[in-house]
């Protein structure tokens, strides 16, 4: 029965698939590392290939150039925005405190207002709550700074010893299994195409989004604009989400510039770059990188953020390519009618 079962193929893939779903499931926590670092890896492949290609460097020191020159980037992107947010933060604050200090500000209208507003609501329940709320959020982002750290680390070790990594995941293809170990690196081997193209197209998405962005906080009258423009376009490789993320210092910034007629004009900017992310560059490209039907990306992109959030963005269009793959569904560009 064994033998039966390793000469069937197809039943022989479905079990494999099943069991790669089922681990997956149970390491879902771990989800966000594997997918940062496959993508950190990706890339970080993708730049070291045309270094090698066009500059004749080294495997090795094209490598640690790179990651030398990411960590540099992110340096100059922390410290000199932190700077900048902190700096407009702290403007915000003086032009608040400038206007309720006011002679014409009216505060004992505030003053009824808020007294009222204590004896009628039981704010301590609210403090509480909202605490919880702030505090929960830093966990967030605790997590998520730990989940990049660890996977830009991972990242670069596979990187530094790629060819001694590969020779040696290649002898569980010639062990007592190696059907099972065959099977998976066929899976992977799929997946890691599908998802190739994901996030290449994420990657042109991205600069036209950066580029859009810059041009149009110029015209509104920004400064620090390579700041910015490193911060939006690392955002930016965050579908749909990452340009909602910049809002927020974004706004901040605007205020302090020319107060709330700024603050306007940055918001239609926002909703600008966020509509034809969402429903021109999105579709559009994947459906011609991925050869699906543009009604067929929209309804996959709508239900995997609605079923996995933001990785679903990510990981929707690669997992419904993916089974195409897995049962032989062929998709070709038909030829146009003359």
């Amino acid at each position: 029965m064994y033998q039966k079962f390793v000469e069937n193929i197809r039943l022989r893939r479905f079990v494999v698939l099943a069991v790669l779903i089922l681990v997956v499931y149970l390491s879902r926590s771990f989800i966000s590392i594997a997918l940062l670092t496959f993508i950190f890896t990706y890339l970080s492949s993708k730049i070291v290939k045309l270094l090698n290609r066009y500059l004749k460097l080294p495997h090795m020191a094209a490598t640690i150039g790179l990651y030398l020159v990411v960590v540099f980037l992110l340096y100059l992107l922390f410290s000199r925005y932190a700077t900048i947010l902190a700096q407009q933060a702290i403007q915000t604050y003086n032009s608040l405190l400038h206007f309720y200090r006011h002679a014409e500000f009216d505060s004992s209208g505030v003053t009824d207002y808020l007294s009222k507003y204590f004896e009628t609501h039981n704010w301590q329940d609210k403090l509480e709550s909202g605490a919880g709320i702030i505090f929960q959020q830093l966990q967030n982002v605790g997590r998520i700074a730990v989940s990049f750290f660890m996977s830009f680390l991972l990242s670069f070790f596979f990187m530094i010893e790629k060819e001694r990594t590969f020779q040696f995941s290649r002898h569980f293809l010639s062990s007592d299994y190696a059907w099972f170990f065959q099977d998976v690196y066929y899976f992977a081997k799929i997946f890691t195409e599908t998802f190739g193209v994901v996030l290449e197209v994420q990657l042109v998405i991205a600069l036209v989004n950066t580029t859009i962005t810059i041009a149009g906080l110029a015209l509104i009258g920004f400064g620090q604009l390579p700041s910015l423009a490193i911060m939006i376009f690392f955002l930016s490789l965050i579908p749909v989400a990452g340009v909602i993320i910049s809002f927020v210092p974004l706004t901040l910034i605007a205020y302090s510039i020319n107060g709330l007629q700024t603050v306007f004009y940055v918001v239609l900017l926002v909703l600008a770059v966020h509509v034809i992310e969402s429903y021109i560059l999105n579709p559009k490209l994947m459906s011609s990188r991925t050869k699906l039907p543009i009604f067929y990306t929209f309804v996959i992109l709508l239900l995997s953020e609605r079923f996995l959030g933001v990785w679903g963005l990510i990981v929707g269009i690669p997992i419904f390519t993916f089974f195409l793959e897995v049962i032989h569904v062929q998709v070709k560009q038909e030829p146009k009618e003359n």
